[in-house]
């Protein structure tokens, strides 16, 4: 246990790398997808292939977590001898997990909860998770850990190239015109979430391979002249995995000042909303 004994509370859309989640003291809070006759639990039961797998039969639904979820965990890190909890959330103007998580944690008078609203989603809201530990790690004081962790919210973004503006269509993001235009002029769109932590697009490119590129060069927009930063690459499914190895090394070519790369499949929850073959590419500026 660390010596100012902090816990860390996370929610499964924020897909924090499972090498951090191994290290210990971090709790990973469960989405939900939904069928029409069954119910999984986000990253536990059901994969993103799984949810690919079934899309032309059902699209599913995401929902929150319990607040009785939320309670049995903030219950159990108490039980473990923590006083402080720093909880990380995709940003609460894709979800309600933040604000759900907040008001739970109005009933643990003897814990310190400090909650982030990412402004952000996947491994975007993830890289905030990795630097709080790191902060913890590298005994920095309560205080300076929560305005760091303030501060670093705008400096992680995560860029998303979308194949299909289909599944977005279909859960309201955006435009029904959009998404049959989008489709017949094989735009391929360009998605990150603004400075209120919602959904906008920032490019529409004409084909899947120079859409990846533009993700690219956006994060390389976004690192400026950042001496150091951490780099991630989120893929959605085994088509946009085979992809992984080429972006990486893109990525190590244009972004060579990175600390860390990390990877992994993107959570069900974001994948039944953004449909397969999604590619995001995340940054985190450590250092200025």
């Amino acid at each position: 246990m660390n010596k100012e004994k902090i816990a860390f509370l996370v929610d499964s859309g924020s897909n924090v790398p499972e090498e951090i989640v191994k290290l210990g003291n971090m709790k990973v809070i469960p989405l939900k997808i939904i069928y029409n006759n069954e119910e999984f639990t986000d990253n536990v039961d059901i994969t993103a292939q799984d949810v690919y797998d079934r899309l032309e039969e059902e699209i599913p639904k995401t929902s929150l977590p319990s607040g009785e979820t939320i309670t049995e965990m903030l219950e159990e890190i108490q039980s473990e001898g923590f006083e402080k909890v720093i909880c990380v959330t995709i940003s609460s103007g894709l979800s309600g997990t933040n604000n759900m998580v907040r008001v739970v944690a109005e009933q643990f008078k003897d814990l310190d909860i400090f909650t982030v609203d990412t402004k952000n989603i996947g491994i975007g809201s993830g890289l905030i998770a990795v630097q709080a530990y790191t902060y913890v790690a590298e005994g920095l004081d309560w205080e300076i850990i929560k305005t760091k962790l303030e501060e670093d919210v705008a400096k992680s973004k995560i860029f998303f190239h979308v194949p299909t503006l289909e599944y977005l269509q279909k859960g309201g993001r955006i435009g029904l015109v959009a998404s049959v235009l989008g489709n017949m002029l094989n735009l391929k769109p360009i998605i990150t979430c603004n400075e209120d932590g919602v959904y906008d697009t920032v490019a529409k490119i004409r084909g899947s391979k120079k859409s990846v590129q533009k993700a690219i060069s956006l994060a390389v927009e976004f690192a400026g002249t950042a001496k150091k930063y951490h780099l991630a690459i989120a893929y959605g499914g085994k088509t946009a995995e085979s992809q992984v190895a080429g972006i990486r090394a893109e990525l190590k070519k244009q972004l060579p000042l990175f600390d860390k790369i990390y990877e992994g499949q993107i959570s069900p929850a974001l994948g039944v909303h953004t449909g397969p073959g999604l590619i995001g590419i995340g940054v985190c500026i450590v250092e200025p």
